[in-house]
């Protein structure tokens, strides 16, 4: 008997401060934070950009994020793209280049260097390109259908 009433002594200071603490106000504690909603990233920015079709908007925060991720082919790929959009056709196709050297299958760095080529006024760089699309997604994808209709819409225009 005298153990389990050593025992329950032990337990009872032991316990004590945490159940009254727990039940107390104390004014030490702080209140639990709020979770804040979380900024946007550069990348996440400069796609809304895109979206919005505001070009000169999301080509610095597309620099900022390869200059701070230089791997990041998607990157690459939306800068190419703003670039193209902007009609700098040598800054959009360093950047496509870079992404397809990044990750070779990237589909849409592949479209839109197609596109660019036929900005360029080089169509058989462009069906190279689908050429690559076709391998890449044999079951049919969005990228190559962009690139072919873009294809077909270049062919159909009216030489000058």
């Amino acid at each position: 008997m005298k153990n389990e009433s050593l025992w329950t002594v032990v337990l009872a200071t032991v316990l004590a401060p945490a159940v009254m603490a727990a039940g107390s106000p104390s004014t030490s504690s702080r209140p639990a934070p709020t979770r804040q909603a979380a900024q946007p990233s550069d990348f996440e920015l400069g796609v809304k950009a895109v979206q919005a079709r505001d070009f000169e908007r999301a080509l610095p925060l597309f620099e900022k994020v390869t200059r701070a991720e230089p791997r990041n082919a998607d990157a690459w790929n939306y800068l190419g793209f703003s670039q193209r959009q902007l009609r700098h056709f040598d800054q959009s196709l360093a950047a496509y280049q870079k992404a397809l050297a990044l990750n070779p299958n990237h589909r849409g760095a592949i479209e839109y260097l197609g596109e660019l080529y036929l900005d360029l006024g080089e169509p058989d760089k462009a069906r190279e390109q689908l050429a690559k699309l076709q391998s890449l997604c044999p079951k049919g994808c969005s990228e190559f259908d962009d690139l072919s209709k873009a294809v077909g819409a270049f062919q159909a225009k009216p030489k000058s």
